[in-house]
């Protein structure tokens, strides 16, 4: 190929071959999305640095994702202990508490007797029994689980769920066994909401007062699995409060659903001293209840690297002849290199279970508390196997009585008025946080990040292959593809390069892709034009699913799961908006570091976008910041709070809860930005640029476009 002599950057890439069509694009995002039976490997880090960069993220993008960045005030527990039973080694109380005004936590505490000093706290957690607390198997079942040697009792083994809370007190641990939502005493939001759910309801899909699973609720990452962790937090809280509890022995144990809640809790709470998820850590399965999925939680992610994120505390976990029966060779190898990085290789143990079904047996149970006993330094015989008991009835263990009524607000009314409680908390949060530049990059920026799945800084190393240039005279009209070979990605753009070349880059950004730069006949639009003739290189980008081999207006893709909850594709999939977002932020990132010998890369970069791609423009330029010197949007008063289905292409799990569009405006302060399409100047951006430069555009619609162009070549 013949080089032609341009000045700048642009000059480089033609001395590429011919080597690409359309057909050639290599994308990862076209396969089909990711679901929870996918394949969840993870890879050990190679240093101790690399770890602590890797867990902060994965930590926040639980967080997050809980809907737990920020935390939600902790308002008072206001806790009642009530119907002690004393039996005689120990006592057992029934207990609720408030983990927000009006949402109850119900369950058990288990005491020893004759405490002398602090003793250990341990959690548990259940999984998907139902009734668990209050459950009693049949003589029958026992039986059978004895003569396979699951149990040894035939009163302590009707109950799996009392005989770990009685032997931990008998330890000396004190113990609180809370209610899955829906579970035993949790009556406010029922089964078929919380394990059950198949269909969004339209009487709960409304932009105010909106239902759980609604896009409203995802847009504020509000879900079961996020009240569920906020439960084991404030569970936490209760523990600690009880003046008996030492806090350098807290623990938390569950099994299956409840091995989901002792990964999520143990990753994101520091105050938790070790930890036992039994037969949930796995590469395979991540977990298939809507209680244990959310928006956000595993993309790039899975429950492998959750359970890493306790290192290098003393981590135990077990396994059964189900979706964690290759945990021995896939996922455990590399959990211990993890530890030995960290110099602790000794604190994590697999305890092997595969001969039995899925179960939190009485041999698991052992291994449990061999594990507290060990490292909690209790003293006792190892191992540590149970004494039968006598089980209590459920009239025994019931929380709520003639004087202590159960709550008067379920169904709807519950989920509406706490998910109410919840975004008006989280408002008052983020509203005081972005008020100033510290604020918005401690708590928004970071959560910005997680929401579109990747910062500037990890944009991605791209590069450019040629597929097509034209001489037009004064410019040259080039088209190509930039790959993002970090990320397997890859964006088709069209590049207008003066050769009277001023040093400036415009990226311009249309519903249309690349053909954007164009009239219907072909001929380059007059305010593109405009910026060419006066010396800046224009590019135009077919984002993702935009323009050739794309359905236009495409909405998102799902997983092939017939139940209509959101966080089983969003949960392991970016949606379409971050992925469009991915691709500016490609541009951005090859623009500025676009360099073959001694061409320089562009002393400006700038971006214009109009159409559905004003709001993708601020989510870039909020995390690229001065890598992009000029941003010129057009937002047509788009909210996000106003989207009423979870698969329109413009849609964002947590795209409101971060004080929506105004939120992503003010992260592009302090930097240079131009607005057009708000019926009024949004007064968080207006009050965070204060002095900036900000300018609102309130013209004709006709002259969005040749207004934007000439405030980018200013």
């Amino acid at each position: 190929m013949k080089k032609l002599l341009l000045p700048g950057f642009v000059t480089s890439l033609l001395v590429f071959p011919l080597l690409l069509t359309a057909a050639d694009l290599q994308d990862k995002r076209l396969a089909p999305p990711k679901d929870l039976n996918g394949y969840f490997p993870f890879t050990p880090p190679k240093d101790k640095a690399s770890w602590d960069k890797r867990a902060d993220y994965v930590r926040r993008q639980i967080l997050v994702s809980q809907g737990l960045w920020p935390m939600p005030t902790k308002t008072p527990l206001n806790a009642v202990i009530h119907g002690k039973n004393d039996r005689g080694e120990y006592t057992v109380e029934k207990v609720y508490f408030e983990s927000v005004p009006g949402f109850f936590v119900t369950g058990n505490l288990y005491r020893p007797k004759n405490i002398k000093g602090k003793v250990p706290g341990v959690l548990f957690a259940h999984g998907h029994w139902r009734d668990a607390r209050l459950s009693d198997a049949s003589p029958d079942s026992v039986r059978k689980e004895i003569a396979i040697g699951a149990e040894r009792f035939e009163k302590g083994g009707s109950s799996i769920f009392q005989s770990m809370c009685v032997q931990l007190a008998r330890m000396g641990c004190v113990v609180w066994q809370w209610d899955m939502l829906s579970d035993s005493d949790s009556l406010q939001i029922p089964r078929e909401i919380v394990h059950t759910f198949g269909k969004q309801r339209p009487e709960m899909n409304t932009v105010k007062n909106w239902g759980l699973y609604s896009p409203q609720a995802e847009s504020h990452l509000q879900s079961i699995l996020g009240l569920q962790t906020l439960n084991g937090v404030r569970s936490l809280d209760f523990l600690l409060s009880l003046p008996e509890v030492d806090p350098e022995r807290t623990a938390i144990t569950g099994a299956s659903g409840g091995g989901t809640q002792t990964m999520l809790l143990a990753a994101i709470d520091p105050r938790m001293k070790l930890s036992f998820p039994a037969v949930m850590v796995s590469t395979a399965m991540q977990g298939g209840c809507t209680c244990e999925n959310a928006c956000l939680l595993r993309v790039n992610t899975g429950n492998i690297e959750f359970a890493g994120l306790f290192a290098p505390k003393p981590q135990g976990m077990t396994t059964a002849n189900d979706w964690t029966k290759e945990m021995a060779t896939k996922g455990f190898p590399e959990l211990k290199a993890l530890y030995g990085t960290l110099g602790k290789a000794n604190q994590v143990m697999l305890h092997r279970g595969e001969h039995f079904q899925h179960n939190y047996n009485a041999v698991a149970r052992s291994a449990f508390y061999t594990w507290v006993n060990q490292h909690f330094h209790l003293g006792l015989k190892s191992p540590v196997v149970e004494n039968d008991f006598e089980p209590l009835g459920k009239e025994q263990l019931t929380v709520w009585d003639a004087d202590h009524p159960a709550p008067k607000v379920t169904g709807p009314e519950c989920e509406k008025q706490l998910l109410k409680w919840l975004t008006e908390d989280a408002d008052k949060q983020l509203l005081a946080s972005a008020s100033t530049p510290a604020g918005l990059n401690k708590v928004l920026r970071p959560a910005v990040e997680v929401l579109i799945g990747r910062g500037y800084a990890n944009a991605g190393e791209v590069e450019w292959d040629l597929k097509d240039k034209k001489d037009q005279g004064k410019y040259v009209e080039m088209t190509g593809m930039l790959e993002n070979k970090t990320h397997g990605e890859a964006v088709q753009v069209t590049w207008l390069h003066p050769k009277d070349w001023k040093g400036k880059a415009v990226v311009w950004l249309d519903d249309a892709g690349k053909a954007g730069l164009f009239n219907p006949d072909g001929s380059v639009k007059v305010e593109v034009l405009g910026m060419v003739n006066a010396g800046t290189t224009v590019v135009g980008a077919d984002l993702f699913f935009q323009g050739e081999g794309a359905k236009q207006g495409e909405k998102n893709r799902v997983v092939a799961n017939p139940r209509e909850f959101a966080g089983y594709t969003y949960g392991y999939n970016s949606a379409l908006f971050a992925q469009r977002t991915h691709d500016v932020l490609s541009i951005t990132r090859f623009l500025r570091t676009a360099k073959v010998g001694d061409h320089p890369a562009p002393s400006s970069v700038g971006v214009a976008a109009l159409g559905r791609m004003g709001p993708v423009a601020l989510a870039a330029r909020a995390l690229a910041g001065e890598a992009i010197d000029r941003a010129a949007v057009d937002t047509n008063s788009f909210r996000f709070g106003n989207l009423l289905d979870y698969r329109d292409p413009s849609f964002l799990p947590g795209g409101s809860k971060y004080l929506d569009l105004p939120g992503l405006m003010a992260l592009n302060a302090p930097h240079p930005l131009w607005v057009a399409g708000e019926k009024e100047p949004s007064p968080l951006a207006r009050d965070i640029y204060a002095k900036g430069p900000l300018t609102f555009f309130s013209g004709p619609n006709a002259k969005k476009a040749v207004e934007a162009a000439n405030w980018l070549g200013k």
